[in-house]
């Protein structure tokens, strides 16, 4: 196999490491904290560079898969393997960023998620990194990071043939047994070398060049991987028709775009394409009726407008000179669908959204990847958690929202569809001894349960714990007079023990001025009433 030379790319990215060490070992100052900054914004822009260049690296693999699925298979799913391992290692870099910013700046996560480095306040701040990173115990973050770092290096290793795996792994950088020292000259871990002592703006900084090194990897693996294909592989035995779709699954008032090929010839050639919609096969009886396409480079660019919904079809000839000279004609058909936008914004757990918990919802949208999906909502936020869509921080006095869909489209936002939903304050739960609101508990049992526990009513389909707070017990004695008891959270205190001690059958326990903590703070909740049997 031939070797690499180092990328402009590459050179790139240790310039920027060499930089981040000397910035690293001096004392933060306005001039190092903005050079901090510049060095980050670099970083991001790379990134988002590498991982353009990445999709269009797959883009080409997958083109190539469909032209010759059975050639190309076993190197495109290497491929899927490796793209999958690094949007799991990004992702989870990327939480480490969030969190981190979260836990220095004391705001959510979803705040974290979205503020630029140079709107944090406390990116000179060193102490809370250190903790997170570090930990009292030398258990922090940094020490789970240097795991995944490996676990992600070996596992994209393996992907490659043992042979060559030592010269890809020279390339690929995600070094962490290097030999580093401190200040002082003494020796350090990988962990105290990067994340001690540094502040939040080195360490955002960081890890962006860690990305940027798992992208590296990546788009090196996958490199590998397209050049494994050889132009002896496509060498084919039977010369036929291709059609490579951008998508089968077309909005109304879109157009519909597919290449048409014969892979098997020279591209600069300039094929006769004829096509006629509406049909399965196209013959030399309906020829009349079909649309010419000029080719241009060994392919035809098909463009129908999507004007009417349902399931559309064609069919054609491509016309091709054989290096014998002679004209041959290859047959193609084809069909997609045409549908209105539209999306699907389903509540998980309720037919409301309610205030103060998070509201799990499940979003589609027609035709639509998940990864594209972009939704905005009128109150409160919605925000991709690891399990999905979250609703939550709904206003106090909103009574009302409704979720906007759009997706992605080459840089554009197609609107997809909307719903609205009404806002709530959760049902009071209901207090209960032994599972029991209301009815006969034998003195013996409730002197073994001595608490009130709360839970929603069955007719509420969502999951939210309510905590008792305080609670007064009364006991009603003879001649209208009473004698009652305050707890100041769930537990019957002792003189409540006592007082149930001295009671006999068919005595009555009121527990009333029930107070409970829920998602909106305090709030008073109905009585109950028990008698001993």
């Amino acid at each position: 196999m031939a070797s690499y030379k180092e990328t402009p790319r590459q050179k790139m990215i240790a310039m920027m490491y060499l930089v981040l060490t000397a910035l690293l070992a001096l004392n933060v100052s306005k001039e190092i904290l903005d050079a901090f900054l510049v060095v980050n914004e670099s970083m991001e822009t790379t990134n988002e560079k590498f991982a353009k260049k990445i999709d269009e690296t797959y883009s080409e693999f997958q083109k190539q898969y469909t032209i010759n699925t059975k050639k190309v298979e076993d190197y495109w799913f290497k491929a899927k393997e490796a793209r999958k391992l690094s949007q799991d290692m990004v992702k989870y870099l990327d939480s480490i960023k969030f969190t981190v910013i979260s836990k220095t700046e004391g705001i959510t996560m979803a705040e974290a998620a979205i503020i630029p480095l140079a709107e944090c306040k406390k990116k000179d701040d060193f102490n809370r990194p250190t903790y997170y990173f570090i930990g009292s115990e030398y258990n922090g973050e940094a020490y789970t990071i240097k795991k995944k770092i490996n676990e992600y290096k070996q596992n994209i290793l393996k992907i490659i043939e043992e042979e060559h795996r030592e010269f890809i792994e020279q390339r690929i950088g995600l070094i962490t047994d290097g030999e580093y020292r401190s200040a002082d000259g003494m020796r350090v871990p990988w962990e105290r070398h990067n994340f001690y002592h540094t502040i939040l703006a080195a360490d955002i900084t960081i890890l962006n060049k860690i990305i940027a090194e798992v992208y590296n990897a990546e788009s090196d693996v996958i490199t590998y991987l397209y050049k494994s294909i050889s132009a002896e592989d496509f060498k084919f035995n039977k010369v036929g028709a291709k059609v490579i779709p951008n998508s089968n699954y077309i909005f109304l008032g879109d157009e519909y775009k597919a290449e048409v090929l014969v892979a098997a010839y020279d591209t600069t050639q300039n094929p006769e394409v004829y096509v006629i919609e509406g049909s399965d096969t196209l013959t030399m009886r309906n020829l009349g009726l079909a649309k010419q396409y000029e080719g241009k480079e060994g392919m035809v660019e098909l463009t129908f407008p999507a004007s009417t919904e349902g399931t559309k079809k064609y069919a054609g000839i491509i016309r091709m000179v054989t290096p014998l000279g002679d004209t041959n004609n290859y047959h193609f058909s084809h069909e997609y669908i045409v549908a209105k936008p539209s999306a699907t914004i389903s509540p998980t757990k309720m037919n409301v959204f309610y205030r103060g918990v998070d509201n799990p919802v499940l979003i589609s949208a027609s035709g639509t990847a998940d990864a594209h999906i972009r939704p905005d909502i009128t109150a409160g936020s919605i925000i991709r958690e690891t399990e999905g869509w979250v609703v939550k921080n709904l206003p106090s006095n909103a009574i009302n929202t409704t979720i906007k869909i759009y997706a992605d489209d080459k840089g554009d936002r197609k609107f997809m569809g909307e719903q609205l939903f009404r806002i709530k304050k959760l049902p009071d739960p209901l207090a209960k001894i032994m599972g029991v609101k209301e009815g006969k508990i034998s003195k013996k049992k409730l002197l073994a349960n001595t608490f009130l526990v709360c839970q929603l009513p069955e007719w509420v389909d969502f999951e939210y714990k309510f905590k008792v707070t305080s609670f007064t017990m009364i006991i009603p004695l003879g001649g209208g007079y009473v004698t009652k008891e305050k707890s100041e959270d769930q537990k019957f205190n002792q003189k409540m023990k006592d007082m149930i001690q001295t009671l006999k059958k068919n005595d009555v326990i009121l527990f009333q001025d029930i107070k409970v903590r829920g998602p909106e703070g305090p709030r008073k909740i109905e009585s109950i009433t028990i008698t001993l049997n």
